[in-house]
């Protein structure tokens, strides 16, 4: 039987990415409910590692900070707009800048020690080593009795 660790606040967390996720749709659809610009973010799982890999299009490498934290990843930085020019006339304007922070629970432990961060071509990826499962026996210490 695999227990799973209680995290209230990760419903909450869930509850608030639906809802960021509505507004962008309205945003997308030329809606201007949204004005911020939130990295889209995929995170899986294999056998050894926590995958995450962002979408960053626009940001550069040294606008991005990643902290690990109490096991909780977060994602921050801000993509800038361009200097604005009075002899354009734009017919559209869909483009979204602004500062992002994105942070998540990690469903296992990892190991801080062990991570490795690449952003290449608008695409951020970050391994993430998984911790070895600590065994219930392992510190177990037998007591004698007087």
């Amino acid at each position: 039987m695999t227990l799973i660790k209680f995290e209230p606040l990760r419903e909450l967390e869930t509850i608030h990415d639906r809802f960021q996720r509505f507004f962008d749709e309205f945003s997308n659809l030329g809606f201007p409910f949204n004005d911020n610009f939130y990295p889209r973010i995929d995170i899986a799982e294999d056998e050894n590692k926590i995958n995450v890999t962002a979408e960053i299009p626009g940001v550069k490498k040294d606008q991005i900070k990643i902290t690990l934290q109490d096991n909780i990843l977060t994602i921050e930085g801000e993509k800038k707009k361009e200097e604005e020019q009075k002899s354009r006339n734009f017919y559209r304007v869909e483009r979204s800048y602004g500062s992002f922070k994105r942070s998540f629970t990690l469903p296992v432990e990892v190991d801080s020690d062990k991570v490795e961060a690449k952003f290449e071509d608008g695409t951020l990826n970050i391994s993430l080593k998984k911790m070895e499962p600590k065994s219930k026996h392992k510190n177990e210490k037998l007591i004698e009795l007087n």
